[in-house]
């Protein structure tokens, strides 16, 4: 797609989506498809070219990329002769997911870790703030070993996490025979009890 023919259907289906979700992740309608637009686009595009395509005006195109450019999404161009500025979307789509994972938890989950850790340092004063700072014990140290296992998996290169997913369904459903099979073994040795309880 060059930066000037009309959006395709399948173009335009796909950057309508990206706004529609955007808006649902607290993302701008607008930003989500700009975004989508770069992603989908041959080659880096203008802020003239995005808002011919998607029939912004020249400030919201401005305002969406420079929330993009915070977002860390897409990357300033220069090409030669040309002294516009131009924009792309990283081309390594699993890039493209751990610098977006990054970005949310520094946003949304290190803020919480923080509250969570404050609030576990207080003395309880009754019953109730102990039952309550217990749950919240429970939220954070699951938050902690959620954000271990991402750490572990931002180290990973890309070919080794995409097979590591691949084994993930694998060990799963090896798990889940594991629990048949032990549950089957504790009821058999339920079932072979005498009724009064005693054991051989």
């Amino acid at each position: 797609m060059s930066p000037i023919s009309p959006l395709s259907s399948l173009c335009r289906e796909f950057i309508n989506h990206f706004g529609e979700m955007g808006s649902r992740w607290g993302i701008n309608r607008t930003v989500g498809q700009i975004y989508a637009l770069l992603f989908v686009s041959q080659a880096p595009l203008n802020a003239d070219d995005i808002g011919d395509a998607l029939g912004f005006s020249r400030s919201n195109v401005s305002m969406g990329l420079k929330e993009l450019q915070a977002w860390r999404l897409v990357r300033l161009r220069h090409l030669p002769g040309d002294r516009r500025e131009y924009f792309d979307a990283p081309e390594d789509v699993w890039e493209i997911f751990r610098v977006l994972a990054t970005e949310r938890r520094r946003r949304e989950i290190e803020p919480t870790l923080s509250m969570l850790r404050s609030a576990l340092l207080v003395t309880p004063d009754n019953e109730a703030e102990r039952h309550a700072q217990t749950r919240m014990r429970e939220m954070h140290d699951l938050i902690e070993r959620l954000m271990s296992w991402f750490d572990e998996i931002q180290k990973l290169q890309p070919e080794t996490a995409i097979r590591l997913m691949d084994l993930g369904s694998k060990v799963t459903k090896v798990l889940e025979m594991k629990d048949a099979l032990t549950g089957r073994s504790r009821a058999r040795k339920a079932s072979d009890r005498p009724a009064d309880g005693t054991t051989d």
